[in-house]
């Protein structure tokens, strides 16, 4: 089941307007403003002009006690979506304000020219959704296209996800990572290990070399300063103009026009069509739990789900693994029902061959909403080419050449029973992905800690996991916020005092 998100686009412009004038100080009784100004030192006036004590919502340290919490691989983008839980944002908020940093942060895999995919617990539903937006394929290489560019669905499906679950206005959530972009901020270990593997061609690129490069065309090292004015200015018209504008308006026709420059040859025809999905996941039974992953075309997702149900029968890891990888090479071999496929038992063996680099993100609210998520370039840096004067750099287009569709792996394990939140994992590393999902939920399930969990990933697998064996509502106490510790990565959580 699909819905198209075409209309939700439409209410982007205004909702900068509204929320100002929500937020106008005298917007309560006119005719108090005098007394209210009289005894705004001895009695709370409409708005709270006294007696008011402590940050407000909205402001870093509005949330006291219990956070959630946030893990991702990268540092400054988990620091990102923490700030907004302290705000009094959801944990879909978090992931919107944590992703876009990341296009910041982290380009070399999630960036305004991509896409990805979550799927968001929501208690007051009890149920769980899958939002899809991957780089978008195209359906033959455009002429003059040397390096063939996806048609980019992040800001669309990071604006679906908020407009699903989100509190904060979406405006506020960009400002962060506009300011990075504009003013800096420090290469982190995992972007210069990525730009150390592909400098030579990225830094052929004259815009890209502008942005990577640092003194003597050297590649940026780890604690060197990256500022990305044009990608600042980018994220401000989103900010002002609304995401609609990159897939239908000024910017839309900008990116057509840079993008035939860099190779990439997008049009604004398939800017304005592309939109992101609202699914229903694949699910699994796990005894008064549902276990639910990401469906196609995010198979990493159920290739996971196979892996997992392996690992339930008490397969091997090993099994597991390579159960996941018939099944998702069945999908992308012949499509068709993902459940009728994960229940198939004559399926051959599969070779996922050279897969796509993915970063991974999972955040927790104290309220128990859960979202997890995986983003792609469809390469290390997307096709290497930056759109000029825009600062974005172009995703690879799967199935041109040889770039292949990342394994886009999450689950989430909750309970409909007590409608509760148990845990939440994102996982990364190309072929391992879906094991980097499968592992951690089959061991805390069982009953290992969550640590414990996410250490026994095999390599080159990287987990992103937020937990509570014993549900939330209910024992906070036990909840646990990880990232693997051979990653580069940051867990932030889980009580702020």
């Amino acid at each position: 089941m699909t819905t198209s998100l075409v209309a939700v686009f439409g209410a982007m412009r205004g909702s900068l307007a509204r929320s100002a004038r929500a937020s106008h100080p005298w917007a309560c009784n006119r005719p108090a403003r005098r007394l209210a100004l009289l005894l705004a030192l001895a009695l709370p006036g409409c708005g709270g002009l006294a007696g008011t004590e402590g940050p407000q919502a909205g402001e870093e340290g509005f949330v006291r006690g219990f956070l959630g919490g946030v893990a991702g691989s990268d540092p400054r983008a988990v620091l990102a979506g923490r700030e907004v839980l302290t705000r009094g944002g959801s944990a879909a908020d978090a992931v919107v304000a944590a992703a876009l940093m990341m296009s910041v942060t982290q380009p070399s895999r999630a960036g305004l020219g991509g896409g990805g995919a979550c799927l968001v617990y929501v208690p007051v539903r009890n149920a769980v959704e899958a939002i899809v937006f991957p780089p978008g394929p195209r359906s033959g290489a455009p002429a003059g296209a040397d390096r063939p560019a996806a048609v980019p669905l992040m800001a669309r499906g990071l604006f679906a996800l908020h407009a699903r679950a989100g509190r904060r206005n979406f405006e506020e959530l960009i400002a962060p990572a506009e300011q990075a972009a504009r003013f800096g901020t420090e290469v982190s270990r995992a972007l210069a290990a990525d730009l150390a593997v592909v400098a030579a061609p990225l830094l052929a690129d004259p815009a890209a070399a502008a942005i990577f490069a640092g003194p003597g065309g050297q590649p940026l090292r780890a604690g060197d300063r990256l500022v990305q004015p044009d990608l600042g200015a980018t994220l401000a018209t989103l900010r002002t103009a609304g995401v609609g504008d990159l897939h239908q308006g000024g910017l839309a026709r900008r990116l057509e026009e840079t993008s035939r420059a860099a190779g990439g040859m997008l049009t604004v025809e398939e800017l304005r069509e592309a939109v992101p999905r609202v699914m229903e996941p694949v699910q699994v039974s796990v005894g008064n739990d549902i276990a639910s992953f990401l469906p196609p075309p995010a198979d990493g997702g159920l290739a996971a789900a196979a892996a997992f149900t392996a690992l339930q029968g008490r397969a091997a890891p090993d099994a597991a693994a390579a159960r996941a990888a018939s099944v998702a090479a069945a999908w992308r071999a012949r499509g068709g029902a993902p459940m009728a496929i994960l229940a198939a038992t004559d399926l051959p063996a599969g070779d996922p061959g050279l897969l796509p680099a993915s970063a991974g993100l999972v955040a927790l609210d104290r309220d128990g909403m859960a979202v997890t998520c995986v983003f792609t370039m469809n390469n290390l840096f997307g096709t290497g080419r930056v759109a000029p004067g825009t600062g974005v750099l172009l995703a690879a287009a799967p199935g041109l050449g040889r770039v292949q569709p990342a394994l886009l792996s999450a689950g989430l394990i909750h309970s409909p029973n007590i409608r509760a939140f148990r845990a939440a994992v994102s996982g990364s590393g190309q072929q391992a992905a879906p094991m980097a999902v499968a592992l951690p939920l089959s061991r805390l399930v069982a009953g290992a800690p969550v640590t414990e969990a996410v250490a026994a990933v095999p390599e080159p697998g990287r987990s992103q996991m937020v937990a509570c064996p014993r549900y939330l509502p209910g024992d906070a106490a036990s909840c646990q916020v990880v990232t693997d510790p051979r990653g580069a990565g940051l867990a932030l959580g889980a009580v702020d005092r």
